[in-house]
């Protein structure tokens, strides 16, 4: 089981904010004028990465002045369970209010963010459940649009997440439980209308072997020159059959993919110091311009911003 982290705790700054937001590329504004050194919310932000591509993040918060998140980094699905308080959602033009015993299915990407205002309240519990791929749990993949969709939790599994939230992470056996209880809160809030994948785009074995390999291959070595035909003649497949079979498998467009691995390998080596011109040159940008851009589009911070707020 893989650890879990304290992120915060137990008083938020603008700055710890700005910190977080830096690593899972996502944008932070508090209301008003924000000092760097006067909390924002008290209390505590788990991070529990768990099996089969799923990661979750537990928040018990007093927030002290609202504050508004935008997420650039586009998963295939994002859950948002509301155990206590309340958050207002907006992706393009739709809006959602949600308050406890409510759920939120979202699909977002970097063109059309994820936009969350969490009000000043006494006390906001959430349950964030981001899944990075949707080929373990043979879950179906996003339509092409942007979209939220709500939920009601039944009440019985809301008094069960309330109770079992107030137990921190901290030892191996709660990241067990909460695998299961992340399992069954995608199974209920998976919106009834997602499409099935066509019998005549169903993965075989073979087509899931040699998508495997072919992911896993990107995994590794994100900075050299991909093209769809020469990845499709590896896979052994025709471009347009790995572009709608790779989309089944893992959630994303292939290129969609590789954009995102070279951008979080960049992200990593800015951290660690390397010059942007450098870091560019590393992930396969030819030019250091292009990839600032595609990196705040990605993070919501430019290459430069991050260098200059990192810790």
């Amino acid at each position: 089981m893989p650890p879990q982290e304290r992120l915060i705790t137990p008083e938020i700054t603008h700055r710890s904010l700005v910190q977080l937001g830096q690593r899972f590329g996502i944008h932070y504004r508090v209301d008003g004028t924000p000092l760097q050194h006067q909390p924002v919310a008290l209390g505590h932000v788990h991070d529990v990465g768990l099996p089969q591509g799923l990661h979750l993040t537990l928040s018990n918060l007093q927030v002290e002045r609202g504050y508004t998140s935008t997420s650039y980094q586009s998963v295939p699905w994002f859950f948002s369970i509301i155990l206590e308080g309340t958050i207002q959602l907006q992706i393009g033009q739709q809006h959602l209010q949600l308050g406890a015993g409510e759920g939120v299915c979202a699909h977002f990407d970097a063109h059309h963010p994820l936009t969350v205002h969490q009000p000043a309240q006494p006390r906001l519990s959430t349950v964030n459940i981001a899944v990075r791929t949707t080929a373990p749990l043979g879950l179906p993949a996003p339509g092409s649009q942007p979209a939220l969709h709500r939920w009601r939790l039944p009440s019985a599994l809301h008094q069960h997440l309330c109770t079992i939230s107030e137990q921190p992470p901290t030892t191996w056996r709660q990241p067990l439980v909460w695998q299961g209880l992340a399992i069954q809160l995608i199974g209920l809030g998976l919106p009834e209308t997602t499409p099935a994948l066509p019998k005549h785009h169903g993965l075989s074995t073979r087509d899931r072997r040699r998508l495997a390999a072919l992911h896993a291959r990107i995994t590794q070595h994100p900075a050299e020159p991909y093209s769809l035909a020469a990845l499709a003649k590896e896979a052994a497949m025709s471009a347009s059959s790995l572009r709608q079979k790779f989309r089944a498998c893992y959630g994303c467009t292939l290129f969609d993919y590789i954009r995102q691995v070279r951008l979080e390998q960049a992200h990593a080596s800015l951290r660690q110091g390397h010059s942007v011109q450098h870091t560019a040159h590393r992930c396969g940008y030819r030019h250091a311009s292009n990839f600032s851009s595609a990196f705040k589009r990605h993070f919501g911070v430019s290459p430069h911003e991050l260098q200059r707020d990192k810790p």
